[in-house]
């Protein structure tokens, strides 16, 4: 938690922007797993998070932005919570510690809205869906169409610049995120199961005081699923294993990295020209960030990057340039360069990415570009990833090869020689100054085989 004048100006500058009426914020409640004390642990919603700063659950709140009133609604503890939960303060104390100086039970939240023009944002949890219908009577299908653009829109302009005590909390995030990574290079090796890395990543992540995870762990020998959370595999001499992880701090503040390393200890040859063309395009990409670049561009100059190292392989051919246009280098980069991250890993995912990554402006419906979750010019204060990663998926090869797809730009015949090497990327996250762009974190990740050879045989 920041100092209660951090909210106080928050609540401030969101009033003035939105203008009129009254801002409603449902804080999370408690999600049961298979019965209703036995939760998965509470995580609060980000945006209540910013702008009231309790991690508590039960709580909602409204900001009368005409007669200028902030409350908090929420129920005091019973004896039966603090006989199961510990000693807790009461609303009122808590919502002191973020200049709040009203607090109304929980019941009376319906009352404070009857009549008003109410501005709420897109739900993404079935209580919140819930609590809507009950308390403004729009049904769950017509609640995302109701949301206020508004409010939504302000939202995004202000989590979207970080200050530089949020950037202090992310970094804290990016370093442990950068522990868990360096303990995978040093503890992969042929036979390790994949279970055993996420398990002993996690607990880096988990050791730190009120720290966790920021999503779900990856760690798979299978690098071409993007996405994969089967942690079945035992690792083998000449896989290689990507891990695809981050830490949240206390604050929620989060981390999001990715390596990919040799499970032998040093990449066989089509393995190494396949990673070099994928850290040339990561640096080629670093390379253009600056303010004011359009991170679609940036996301391009990648992937021409990686198709003309696809081409000097011979797995492309005819102009890079109208290859990428057409989006043939999309069977081997299906999905964006990078995206948004602060207190949610993949920031305000729920709020929408045409207003936090388009700033209102369409998505591309191209395969691979329209997976581009960040494409708007770049300012500072921007906190975002950096993820190229090369993925020989068997499924797009046959599909697109049986449809013709692409036969101009892509030597099936090549590809095939590749169909089982699987997929990588590495990823750092960057924050964009008011000249340039810094890496994030006061620690290093290391990125080359040779820097990841160098930690696995010196520990």
């Amino acid at each position: 938690m920041f100092s209660k004048e951090t909210y106080i100006q928050r609540r401030q500058q969101l009033k003035e922007r939105v203008g009129s009426g009254l801002l409603l914020f449902l804080g999370n409640d408690q999600a049961p797993m298979n019965y209703a004390d036995n939760t998965y642990s509470f995580r609060q919603d980000s945006t209540f998070l910013y702008y009231f700063g309790l991690d508590t659950e039960g709580l909602a709140a409204v900001i009368d932005i005409d007669n200028d009133r902030e409350i908090i609604f929420g129920n005091d503890p019973t004896i039966d919570d603090i006989v199961w939960m510990g000693t807790q303060p009461p609303l009122a104390e808590k919502a002191e510690r973020v200049g709040v100086k009203e607090t109304q039970p929980s019941l009376k939240l319906a009352d404070c809205l009857k009549g008003k023009k109410v501005h709420y944002l897109p739900p993404y949890r079935g209580e919140h869906q819930v609590k809507l219908q009950e308390l403004l009577g729009i049904a769950p299908a017509a609640q995302a169409e109701g949301a206020s653009i508004p409010f939504i829109r302000a939202v995004v302009d202000m989590r979207n610049h970080k200050t530089e005590e949020e950037v202090m909390e992310i970094e804290k995030a990016v370093d442990i995120s950068i522990d868990m990574h360096v303990a995978m290079m040093r503890m992969v090796r042929p036979g390790i199961h994949e279970a055993e890395v996420r398990a002993a990543v996690t607990a880096i992540a988990q050791q730190q005081e009120g720290g966790d995870i920021s999503f779900p762990v990856i760690a798979t020998t299978h690098g071409q699923t993007l996405h994969n959370h089967g942690y079945i595999h035992t690792a083998q001499a000449g896989d290689m294993f990507l891990l695809d992880a981050g830490a949240e701090v206390a604050s929620h503040y989060c981390g999001d990295l990715s390596s990919t390393c040799p499970v032998s200890g040093t990449f066989d040859e089509r393995q190494r020209t396949i990673f070099d063309i994928c850290l040339n395009a990561h640096r080629t990409a670093v390379a253009a960030l600056a303010p004011g670049v359009p991170f679609r561009d940036v996301h391009i100059k990648a992937c021409t990057a990686i198709a003309e190292g696809m081409k000097s392989i011979g797995l492309m051919k005819g102009d890079v340039h109208e290859a990428v246009e057409a989006g043939a280098h999309a069977m081997f980069f299906p999905c964006g360069l990078g995206h948004m991250m602060g207190l949610d890993v993949h920031d305000m995912e729920n709020l929408g990415e045409v207003w936090v990554g388009y700033n209102g402006q369409p998505k591309s419906t191209l395969f691979g570009i329209k997976s581009l979750r960040l494409a708007r010019p770049l300012e500072p204060g921007f906190v975002f990833t950096i993820e190229p990663g090369i993925y020989f998926i068997p499924e797009l090869i046959d599909r697109w090869r049986a449809e013709g797809r692409f036969k101009d730009f892509l030597c099936y015949d090549a590809i095939d020689k590749f169909r089982n090497l699987g997929g990588l990327r590495n990823e750092e996250d960057y924050l964009i100054t008011a000249n340039g762009c810094r890496r994030l974190g006061t620690k290093y990740k290391p990125m080359t085989p040779e820097e990841m050879a160098e930690v696995r045989i010196n520990p």
